[in-house]
């Protein structure tokens, strides 16, 4: 933590409910940000939007129906800092890499 502080910002961390995404929600909300858990596994959003005295979102990104409409806005308001950090893993030896999935 480098002590700036970011009391009245709200953050959203996609990905945000394991690995990298958990601890940048944690180093947010250790400098007081209010922080908006996004992630497809509702328990893990859930439980670490708790610790940190954040919301959760339970969202599939890669389903675009989940991303339209007023709803979405109702649902995150303003936010302030965005950290893009949900992505799919998939390992494959680069000539048998299917070009639709890359």
């Amino acid at each position: 933590m480098n002590g700036r502080t970011l009391e009245g910002r709200r953050a959203l961390v996609t990905g945000g409910g394991a690995g990298i995404g958990a601890e940048i929600v944690r180093d947010l909300g250790s400098r007081g940000a209010h922080v908006v858990v996004a992630d497809r596994d509702a328990d893990a959003a859930g439980a670490l939007a708790a610790e940190v005295g954040g919301t959760s979102w339970v969202v599939d990104l890669a389903d675009r129906a989940m991303l339209d409409g007023a709803e979405l806005s109702e649902q995150l308001g303003d936010v302030d800092i965005l950290v893009n950090n949900a992505g799919i893993q998939r390992i494959s030896a680069i000539e048998d890499f299917d070009p639709e999935a890359f």
